[in-house]
């Protein structure tokens, strides 16, 4: 089993920046690929940015060069830095990965932080 920990959304101004954490936690697993999502309100979820294990990324259009995705492979942990942030950005950001457990591979969501962006 494992888990996702998420931390660092909250509220910011129009502008302002944020940085979203993920901890992946357990034990016999190697990490494919994290990722983040984003539900707006009343909206399908979205994926924002997504990290390989060979550091490949890729950003959604409405994000590219505003957010960076990186991980710190020692600690199983991803980051979003979202700067230049828009009220558009406001949703409940989700953390993902893929996994390889043995030879099975599968996908765990954290509970996910919200993100507010006033105007």
């Amino acid at each position: 089993q494992v888990q996702l920990v998420e931390s660092g959304g909250g509220f910011v101004q129009a502008g302002g920046s944020l940085r979203l954490s993920c901890a992946a936690s357990g034990s016999g697993f190697s990490i494919n690929a994290m990722g983040w999502y984003r539900q707006a309100h009343g909206k399908q979820r979205e994926l924002v940015a997504i990290i390989r294990s060979g550091d490949s990324t890729y950003y959604a259009d409405s994000v590219k060069g505003r957010f960076t995705i990186s991980r710190e492979n020692a600690k199983n942990t991803v980051y979003l830095q979202m700067n230049s942030l828009k009220p558009e950005d406001t949703a409940v950001y989700y953390c993902n990965a893929e996994v390889s457990i043995l030879t099975f591979k599968y996908d765990y969501w954290g509970q996910g932080t919200q993100v507010t962006v006033s105007s």
